[in-house]
This record gives C-alpha cells, structure tokens and sequence, in this order.
C-alpha cells in the first residue's frame, strides 16, 4: 500500500530534519519527504493511495521499547505476545524487545523460534526478542548465545534478576562482543535486597515495608561497567533509577566505553512519597526513589547521558496485584502510557524538545539495539508515528489493550496522544479508528 502523509510536523532525529512538509511511502519504505506541492500531492495521492492529514501533529520514526514482558510463554493470564504487542502499538511502539523471563526461559535458539512464531502470527509490530545470558535464568552455566543470534535475539539479558557471579557474566559479556550484541543489564545485588520492595527511605518506614537501598542498584552498575571496559562489550542499564546511576554513565560514556542506559517514564514522574498508601500498582523493581533521583534522572535525559526511554512493561493479574507491597510482585504496565507520560513530565516542562523526545524514544533505541529504523530518511523502513502533543486526556486503566491494569496513573491527566501507528507502510493502530 501507498501513503501520503500529508501537513505533519516531520521530527528526524537522525538527520535533525524539523520541518512542516508531507511523508510518501511506497512498498515499505519512505520514497520522499518535504514539502510538496499540490501538483505532486495530486500525483502521489493516485489511485490506491491512502492519504493522512497530519495537520498539527509532530510525525516522528516509529518508537523502540527496549525493554518489555509480553510474559508468552508461560504467564498467558498475565499477557500474550498478541494483546502486550497491540498495547505496544496504541503506545506508538512499532518495535519491541520482550525479556526472557517467561516459563520457559528464552534461552535455546528453540524458544527464540517460538517466540518469533507466535510474533509472526500475533503481532502486529516488529517483535526483537532477548536472550537470557545463563540456561533458565539460574545463573550457573552460559546459555547457548550464539545459537540464539542465529535464531534471531538482539540482544542478551537476565533481566528480572542479575548474574551474581561476576566471572560467569564476563564469560557472557566476552560471547556478546564476539557476537556484536548487547548486553541488556538489570542491575540488581539480589543478596543486598533483603526482602526489601520499595525504596529506603522515611516512607517505607511510615507504611512499615522494608526498603530498598540505592546502592542495591548501583554496586551493580559499577560492576557492570567495569566489565564493559574490560571485555568491550556494548551495555545497556536497564531501568535506571538513582542518581549515582546516571553518574556514573556519564564517566563511562565520556570515557569512551560503550555504555548507555535508559530511564522508565515512571521513575522520572513519580517518587516515594507518591506512594498514598500499601498500594501494590506503585511497586516495581527498581522501586520509585526520592525526589533528588527524580531531577538527575530527568537531567540526564535533557542531557543525553541517558540515551532512550523504555517502558519495562510488566503486567500482572488484578489477583496479584491486590496484596499487601511486602507481598505482591513487582511491576507496574506502561506500554500504553509512556508517550503521554514523556510528554507531560519532559516536553510540557522543557526538559526536552518534541526533536529530542523523538530521539530518546526511537533513533537512541535503534542505535542501542543496532537494528534499522529510528529515520524519515527516504529509502528507511516506514515505521512512523503519528502524535498531537496537546491533546489532553485522562488514562484510565479500563481502555487499555494490556491484560494487565496495574498502574498507578489511573485518572491522571496527561498531554500526548498516538494518533497513528505505522508500521511498514501500513497502519496498525488509529486513534480515530476507536471514536
């Protein structure tokens, strides 16, 4: 199929193109961009074509969600590939990465053809699976990474816990630099937590739950980092959510090291004190931190320390969720509200520009992940998203696509809403389609 996208404010990061101009796509690809006359409208707009006015929206390159649990295999109840892709989709992601930890674990190039069957079928974005770094996520013997590359991973990762014995993750950071993947990092000490389940600090000791020390995260990072040095191998810190996180990404990257990190719209809208009461939809991992994490998060966002923004979508069961903090798991969704989020805490506020937003939601990822996209650059993937930046809404748990209702920004009032979501020339997901 054809299309014109016609009016829309063009942001391109990769190129810095900012302009008011039209989009032409044909057979998959953007075939021309700029300001056309009506005569060349006329042309494009032949029969076939379908046609977007994007009169007062920005049309950005289609956003990358490194990091998200479509929980298939295995937690079906949760989600499926099919209903956190379509969420993605409404979110105006035309990508994302799933983690591995599903039942089982995406560790065999076995389980990575699986799950690209049932992306194939289901989902109506491009789905790029990780690969867990050890066998079932036990962190004892090296899963078979090379297998999984030529499966089709993009990257490895033990997300939902981290490798502690730090001998074995070098071994695996050593395979990804041969392989020229990344290393996906949660950083966690896993025997510093303690049964902790939300940040340290006076809150957690009014509500009476144990806490979370900021150095849980950071010892983590600063291994991590120092074994990217040594081995070379590019890294990515998943859901970073302290200062001294941040911190210490800048020394890497001014340095030289092939480090990045990215920041939830969660830890850089909500903190501790946020919390209203023993609500298990503000517990995730890492947990909400203090007000002082918050602003050098958002810093380092305005800053380009931190590279991308990602969602760590993690749906649960309304049964699960409704338990005590102590004792619910962590994870909260975000698939479908990120965007909106970004826009109200980072754009509305000034801390980024609707260009630099575009950056740190798809050229950034793209780059992270080495995959194509993240252009409006004629003869790049026609992976578009279409969004009015003012429009003005209310989330609300309900209308989502996700299985999974935990959030903690139910009745909020955001800025920002997906208009459309395209994904090879075609359009997945309207906004108008819905009303």
């Amino acid at each position: 199929m054809n299309l014109l996208i016609k009016n829309g404010h063009l942001l391109d990061p990769a190129s810095g193109y900012d302009e008011i101009g039209d989009l032409y796509v044909s057979d998959g690809k953007i075939a021309d961009r700029g300001m056309f006359s009506e005569e060349k409208r006329q042309e494009f707009a032949a029969a076939g074509t379908k046609v977007i006015d994007a009169a007062g929206k920005y049309v950005m390159p289609g956003f990358v969600d490194l990091h998200v649990h479509l929980r298939e295999p295995g937690y079906e109840y949760k989600e499926t590939i099919k209903t956190g892709t379509m969420a993605a989709a409404k979110g105006g992601f035309t990508a994302v990465c799933p983690m591995p930890n599903t039942n089982p674990s995406t560790d065999c190039p076995e389980m990575v053809q699986k799950v690209l069957e049932i992306a194939e079928k289901d989902s109506p974005i491009h789905v790029y699976p990780v690969g867990a770094v050890t066998k079932g996520q036990r962190g004892k013997e090296l899963a078979d990474i090379e297998g999984m590359v030529k499966a089709g991973i993009k990257a490895i990762s033990e997300d939902g816990k981290s490798v502690m014995n730090a001998s074995l993750y070098r071994q695996g950071m050593q395979e990804a630099k041969r392989l020229s993947i990344p290393v996906f990092a949660h950083c966690e000490d896993i025997n510093m937590v303690e049964k902790g389940a939300m940040n340290a600090g006076k809150r957690a000791e009014e509500l009476g739950i144990r806490g979370i020390s900021n150095a849980v995260e950071d010892v983590i990072v600063a291994r991590d980092i120092l074994l990217s040095k040594e081995t070379g191998a590019r890294l990515h810190l998943c859901h970073c959510s302290t200062e001294d996180s941040v911190e210490m990404i800048r020394i890497a990257r001014e340095e030289g090291l092939p480090v990045s990190g990215e920041v939830c719209p969660h830890h850089f809208t909500l903190t501790d004190k946020d919390i209203p009461s023993d609500d298990a939809d503000y517990k995730m991992n890492p947990p909400l931190r203090s007000s002082t994490d918050v602003e050098k998060l958002k810093q380092g966002l305005g800053s380009g320390i931190m590279e991308a923004i990602s969602t760590d979508h993690a749906p649960h069961s309304a049964e699960e969720k409704n338990r005590s903090i102590a004792e619910a798991p962590f994870g909260i969704v975000g698939s479908e509200t990120a965007f909106s989020l970004a826009v109200t805490e980072l754009v509305k506020t000034g801390i980024l520009t609707p260009l630099e937003l575009a950056h740190r939601m798809s050229t950034g990822p793209c780059r992270i992940l080495g995959v194509e996209g993240g252009s409006l650059e004629p003869g790049r993937p026609a992976d578009i998203t279409i969004a009015d930046f003012d429009a003005e809404y209310e989330i609300d748990k309900n209308e989502f696509v996700s299985k999974g209702k935990n959030t903690p920004f139910h009745g909020r009032n955001v800025f920002g809403r997906i208009e459309y979501t395209i994904v090879g020339g075609e359009v997945v997901y309207s906004f108008a389609s819905l009303n």
